[in-house]
């Protein structure tokens, strides 16, 4: 999978554009899926698209500042996702369904204010405010959707208007709370930011569940990428995963859903996936916190306790390996860039391994356009690194993990496809001797990313030494595999 944006991406409508243009080259590396930004109507229309403030509105409507996103049109997006399908590849929609912002105009409703760090504690007695929580959707109307949003809709917001005082806001209303399956953090985590909306009412709950069956069917993608679910009740996100996999008129029953649980903790993923019901992924924060832990501190730290409180570790069906994302890049509210040095062995670790399904980070390979005077590089060879997985990343999984600064593993390759042999090494130079099998004796090996010089030839017993430079990784494959034509291209 491939995060098909990064925070800084260029906007003016030029995204999708760039997206159909790419597909080609994309699929001939080896992706295969496309997560793409949220590409529904946001409060502004240079906005990456978190602050949502039409579902329904996917560069269609004059609403917000234009008609389209800062992605582009609604014809351009059908088109990237049309030209990602013919190249094999499938999309998934970044679903934002905890908030909206960008409200058409404000309401008075009664509500109290809460302590920050403990959203259970009331801290002011109940009164009127000034919200804002009437959403008209006045430049489409009701087209694909009939329902006007009020603040019955939500349970909280943090601004009165009434008097411009910022605090976080509980809505009042008869059986109205927080919602209950949600992360425990500040004693009850429903609200994050904007009109946070109240997924047990009936509107609202069959509203989003009505747009996730029409917006699949659309655009034609895959699933969804579901943002910040730790403050949103998790029976609603059951109910709309089961919800769009059992209905017959979208005919998706094994509907990829990914959930954005962003915490370091192994123990909350685990409690979160088995109160679903229901197949589900979440992205794995602890790797990524174990990749930054390893980056920084180089030749100290011990490579064999990078899978350690890991989801791939303890349930690979549901973990979505990544390196860093749109919230950890550099300039981000979650900054925890991964090492620069130390991203051609993570992503080795996540691409060239057989569990879980990893996701390649857009600012990783074509490097970020922000934060302004801090742009990010690529990182090198990371095309040639996923065309490795895509090529011979197949086979049996023999592993050598046996020194805390250079670890090695083999995929001995199946019927159809050669394996390959993989050296890290996050301290000085290494080697590994390993056994690729006996059916490649005599064979030569070379590092197919160029960065080990020299030739290895595998012995009458199927073991061979192959080596890897300092801070380094090498994928040792037959140098006359098939494919070895094809790096170096990107």
């Amino acid at each position: 999978m491939l995060q098909a944006f990064e925070w800084y991406s260029e906007g003016e409508g030029t995204h999708w554009k760039k997206l159909t243009r790419l597909a080609p080259k994309l699929a001939d590396i080896g992706i295969s899926a496309l997560w793409i930004p949220p590409p529904t109507k946001a409060a502004g229309q240079n906005s990456v698209g978190y602050d949502v403030y039409d579902l329904y509105d996917l560069g269609e409507f004059d609403q917000k500042g234009g008609r389209r996103t800062k992605y582009g049109t609604k014809e351009e997006l059908m088109e990237a996702v049309k030209k990602a399908h013919e190249n094999g590849i499938v999309t998934y929609v970044d679903a934002v369904l905890n908030h909206r912002f960008g409200a058409d105009r404000p309401e008075t409703f009664g509500a109290v204010e809460v302590d920050e760090n403990d959203r259970t504690k009331e801290i002011s007695d109940l009164y009127d405010i000034k919200g804002w929580t009437g959403f008209d959707f006045a430049g489409r109307g009701d087209k694909y959707s009939a329902l006007k949003w009020n603040f019955n809709h939500f349970t909280g917001v943090d601004y009165n208007d009434e008097n411009q005082k910022k605090s976080i806001y509980r809505i009042h209303g008869d059986g109205k709370s927080w919602a209950k399956g949600v992360d425990k953090e500040n004693k009850n985590y429903d609200y994050l930011m904007g009109a946070d909306i109240d997924h047990k009412h009936p509107e609202a709950r069959e509203d989003i569940i009505q747009w996730g069956k029409w917006v699949l069917k659309e655009l034609g993608a895959a699933g969804f990428r579901f943002d910040a679910v730790k403050h949103i009740d998790r029976s609603f996100i059951a109910d709309f995963v089961k919800s769009i996999r059992a209905d017959e008129s979208v005919n998706k029953p094994k509907m990829f859903a990914v959930g954005e649980f962003w915490k370091d903790s192994i123990e909350d993923l685990e409690e979160y996936l088995d109160g679903l019901g229901t197949q589900f992924s979440v992205f794995d924060a602890p790797l990524h916190y174990n990749l930054k832990e390893a980056g920084d501190r180089g030749a100290e730290y011990d490579m064999r306790a990078i899978w350690d409180g890991t989801v791939v570790q303890k349930r690979p069906i549901d973990a979505v390996t990544l390196v860093d994302n749109h919230d950890t890049q550099v300039g981000q509210s979650l900054e925890s860039w991964v090492s620069p040095t130390f991203k051609p062995l993570a992503y080795a670790l996540i691409l060239l391994r057989p569990s879980g399904y990893p996701c390649v980070f857009w600012g990783d390979l074509y490097g970020t356009a922000g934060p302004e005077g801090n742009p990010q590089k690529p990182v090198s060879q990371l095309a040639d690194l996923i065309r490795a997985r895509k090529l011979y990343a197949y086979g049996e999984l023999r592993d050598y993990w046996d020194h805390m600064n250079c670890v090695g593993w083999v995929r001995t390759g199946d019927e159809k496809r050669p394996g390959c042999a993989v050296v890290l090494c996050n301290g000085g130079e290494g080697f590994k001797r390993m056994e690729v099998g006996k059916e490649h004796a005599n064979e030569t090996w070379t590092d197919l990313l160029g960065w080990y010089q020299g030739e290895v030839t595998i012995g009458e017993d199927g073991w061979a030494e192959f080596k890897c430079s300092a801070m380094s990784v090498s994928v040792w494959v037959k140098k006359d595999a098939n494919g070895r034509d094809e790096f170096g291209k990107a």
